[in-house]
């Protein structure tokens, strides 16, 4: 079969309400799944091709043109700094980014005693990296794959820079947000060849989908 589109769909708490936005838009969602072993499912009515990826791997898929659109978290499309188009802002999946220290270190007023050359542990160093230079600080950025709210608990960074939603993770580990660095929600994107080539397609989809966010 032909497809007129291919889209990346994440897998995780982003996946329950993508399925949901675009069945409203009138795409056939009922056989897809994030936990199947099945990757690739299709809606042959609608032609359309959609394929499950982790979050983080969602610009990479879109910007090499393997997927003509993708549904990911804004903190996903500005660590990857991938070259994208952002057509929709979603609204839904908010989250933010903040740094944060032990609530023990946090002072009741005033501003944190920054040292020059503190950790700082991250899932985001490109997000971090932009951060201190924005605030003129100097730190050595520590890149973990998880778990980062443990590294000031066992003495591996004096900071961590982190994706909250509801700032429960933080509280449970005694640690307090000092900044909220930037927002985040679900965006979907496109591959800046797909939309010159696909653009009747592509905006039919983004239409719908705009109607239905706005209900």
């Amino acid at each position: 079969m032909e497809y007129k589109l291919t889209i990346a769909l994440p897998k995780g708490k982003l996946f329950a309400p993508t399925v949901s936005l675009l069945a409203r838009a009138g795409l056939n969602t009922l056989d897809l799944s994030d936990e199947s072993r099945t990757l690739v499912f299709e809606d042959s009515q609608n032609r359309v091709r959609f394929i499950i990826c982790r979050s983080t791997d969602i610009p990479t898929y879109v910007e090499y043109g393997a997927a003509d659109l993708g549904i990911v978290g804004k903190d996903s499309i500005v660590e990857a700094g991938k070259n994208l188009y952002e057509l929709v802002d979603l609204k839904y999946g908010y989250c933010r980014f903040v740094i944060a220290a032990p609530s023990k270190d946090v002072p009741q007023e005033g501003e944190y005693p920054w040292k020059q050359g503190l950790r700082v542990a991250t899932k985001f160093p490109a997000i971090a990296r932009e951060y201190l230079q924005k605030k003129g600080f100097q730190g050595e950025i520590i890149k973990l794959h998880g778990n980062v709210e443990l590294a000031p608990r066992v003495g591996l960074s004096e900071v961590i820079v982190d994706l909250v939603s509801t700032g429960k993770t933080l509280r449970e580990n005694d640690l307090s947000a000092l900044d909220t660095i930037s927002e985040a929600t679900a965006r979907l994107v496109v591959n800046r060849a797909s939309y010159r080539l696909k653009s009747r397609e592509i905006n039919e989809l983004v239409n719908k989908i705009r109607e239905n966010l706005s209900q």
